[in-house]
């Protein structure tokens, strides 16, 4: 399966006997599936077939579907309401005994609510079901070139989050390499520190000064950080190269790497492994971000 992004674009229109019509689709990033439908009014039968095409084809992200409709014929019949008319003129007849105004005006007349109506051209059911077909595949090609497009960013994605990993294990690496995290070098640290203590007072026990060391020796040494850290690079590798679905676990994955690499900054007593596993953290950050992109 391809890697998706959650953000997309798409458009589609077409015509079916007087209707014409466009779909405009916009997808953006989101923790979940989340579908937000505009339809024209008159025309929500169709709502329940389009929720469930994007459902079945989208797993993650805010998805905006807006539907115009037009029909070429619908120019509204104006007409007067003959009953509410001549309401309103026996009612001006009887008031024009009583008080002294001038008689109403056409104009006056036809701004009165209810004497003028406007009536819709009655629609032609074969023709209403040809075009509710036609709009139901117009959204299947407009879901069909939004998939495509946010395949399309999915798999540059993929690419640039490949180029973060191939960085992290180079940083890695590095890290094991360093000079400061060998054994030796810890050894001969502590031992400095510990002369320095000893000079200072005769009241340090030297034997619980040795065993201290060892301990701190030990909290030093970031081998199970390094082998951890290798084991997250090999997973991302794998999910990316499944594809699919894979955004949350990247996302989870990406924070056990941001876990490891703090462990490996707080136990350095080295100043060159410090920078290196700070810059793995900016790299890790980095990879994190661009995970929240996909699906």
């Amino acid at each position: 399966m391809s890697l998706s992004s959650m953000t997309g674009f798409a458009r589609s229109h077409g015509s079916s006997g007087p209707y014409s019509f466009e779909w405009e689709l916009k997808s953006v990033n989101a923790k979940g599936f989340d579908f937000r439908l505009r339809i024209p009014q008159g025309w929500d039968d169709i709502e329940a077939g389009v929720r469930k095409r994007a459902a079945e084809a989208l797993s993650r992200g805010t998805v905006y579907a807006n539907l115009t409709v037009k029909r070429a014929d619908a120019a509204s019949t104006v007409r007067i309401n003959e009953d509410v008319l001549n309401s309103v003129l026996r009612i001006a007849t009887e008031l024009a005994g009583r008080v002294d105004a001038v008689a109403p005006s056409i104009d006056g007349l036809m701004s009165i609510k209810g004497v003028i109506e406007l009536f819709e051209p009655e629609a032609d059911e074969a023709e209403e079901k040809a075009a509710r077909g036609a709009v139901e595949a117009a959204f299947t090609q407009a879901l069909g070139s939004l998939i495509e497009m946010r395949q399309r960013e999915g798999a540059s994605l993929g690419g640039v989050l490949s180029q973060r990993l191939d960085e992290i294990e180079t940083l890695a690496k590095k890290a094991e390499a360093a000079p400061g995290r060998k054994p030796e070098a810890i050894k001969a640290r502590l031992a400095e520190q510990v002369a320095a203590l000893l000079e200072t007072s005769e009241r340090f026990d030297q034997d619980r000064l040795h065993q201290e060391a060892i301990m701190m020796a030990t909290k030093a040494d970031i081998r199970e950080e390094l082998d951890r850290i290798a084991s997250h690079v090999a997973q991302a590798r794998e999910m990316l190269g499944a594809g699919g679905a894979v955004g949350r676990r990247l996302d989870f994955l990406s924070q056990e790497f941001n876990r490891e690499v703090n462990t490996c900054c707080s136990k350095s007593i080295d100043l060159e492994l410090t920078n290196t596993g700070l810059a793995m953290k900016n790299v890790v950050e980095q990879f994190r971000e661009q995970v929240q992109n996909l699906e």
